[in-house]
């Protein structure tokens, strides 16, 4: 969306159906970008780089439970300030935003509005320009509806509050721009979603509240992950607690093979057709603990023998026959790096995925609790 001053740019992420947007200055350059997610920080990065913005801040409207942020990895990356609301326990975050509080970029300039429901320090962040107002909703208002408060500090009756008290109060005219939606729609008004929002148009509290009751929606898939992270802004803990930038989209370089890359970016090279995965654990393992659908299965090892599967140099070779890059799954990070050299020697262009499937054990020799495949959300099942 465009005007004399300022412009919108949405971003969608389909995987959590999350909108992203940069809003930025058109005179000035000066950008925001509001709730990027980690997985689409190169996608983010090019869009910025392509216009020519000058990005000053990355805002959260709540500590998500459906992605990870990648405001962390933003300041790292760009220098830009990081801000999230206060109520939401964000500690990394360079601001935290108080209701009412101003953010300038430009000539332009985001109010907070602490819109609590969804989660208790929820904001909302409105803006004015060209004699047109905006309001972005986060989790809150949705369009024909709102977000969940069943979970993370949520209160049905807050929430109510803050969709009939506080932004419906917003002048009818503005534009609303949601955190999510699941059925293609880009964006509403509040004169809109006051006469003909099916949760809460027309509807007393009582009302409002046995809707959200009866609501049950399943448990967020990525909620155990996602929440700690983005108390982090989205980087990481290593064991020892200590705060370490994860960098999703990057290689690592490595000694014998051409490098070790995290899960998520394995799996996109996979989704986008650069890559093949290949499972290098036994079939015991891949049958028990679980698998990835889309993987070749070809064990690195076979137990209980202890040396090398003999068919493992003309299995990768055949599937290297494709042309494509190949990262190399196992239970943690460690037989794949034997693979991934074993097939750099055969001329295979090949990368060990981090962490593995399981991940690495816990204080209690526990796996599946500090990362991993599965940990991360990704696609997997098991027999």
């Amino acid at each position: 969306m465009t005007s004399q001053h300022l412009q919108i740019v949405q971003l969608f992420d389909t995987e959590s159906s999350t909108y992203t947007y940069v809003v930025y200055d058109a005179q000035s350059l000066d950008a925001v970008i509001i709730d990027p997610v980690d997985t689409q920080l190169e996608r983010d990065q090019k869009a910025i780089q392509t216009l020519g913005l000058k990005l000053r801040w990355a805002l959260e409207t709540h500590a998500h439970a459906d992605h990870i942020t990648s405001a962390g990895l933003l300041a790292e990356h760009l220098g830009v300030q990081t801000a999230a609301p206060e109520g939401c326990q964000i500690g990394t975050a360079a601001v935290q935003l108080v209701d009412g509080q101003v953010l300038n970029f430009g000539s332009l300039a985001f109010k907070a509005i602490h819109t609590p429901g969804h989660t208790s320090g929820s904001m909302c962040f409105y803006v004015v320009a060209d004699q047109a107002s905006h309001v972005f909703t986060g989790d809150t208002l949705l369009i024909n509806g709102c977000g969940r408060t069943d979970f993370q500090s949520g209160s049905a009756k807050d929430m109510y509050h803050s969709l009939t008290e506080i932004l419906f109060k917003l002048p009818p005219s503005t534009t609303v721009w949601p955190g999510h939606d699941y059925k293609g729609r880009t964006h509403s008004s509040i004169a809109h979603e006051m006469q003909h929002n099916a949760r809460v148009a027309g509807k007393t509290l009582a009302q409002f509240e046995a809707i959200m009751a009866q609501l049950n929606l399943p448990k967020p898939r990525r909620i155990d992950e996602a929440v700690p992270a983005n108390l982090t802004s989205g980087l990481r803990h290593d064991a020892g607690g200590e705060v370490v930038s994860h960098d999703v989209v990057s290689v690592r370089p490595a000694q014998g093979y051409a490098g070790d890359v995290f899960p998520e970016l394995a799996w996109h090279w996979v989704q986008s057709g650069e890559a093949v995965l290949v499972d290098v654990r036994s079939d015991a393992e891949r049958a028990w603990v679980g698998f990835v659908p889309e993987a070749k299965p070809l064990a690195w090892k076979q137990w209980p023998v202890v040396d090398v599967n003999p068919e493992f140099d003309a299995g990768i070779q055949a599937i290297a026959a494709e042309g494509k890059k190949i990262v190399l799954l196992c239970r943690s990070g460690v037989r794949s790096v034997a693979a991934a050299q074993r097939a750099t020697q055969l001329g295979i262009e090949a990368y060990n995925i981090l962490e593995g499937f399981e991940g690495d054990p816990d204080a209690n020799a526990h796996r599946g609790l500090l990362g991993g495949w599965r940990k991360r959300g990704l696609p997997w099942r098991q027999n």
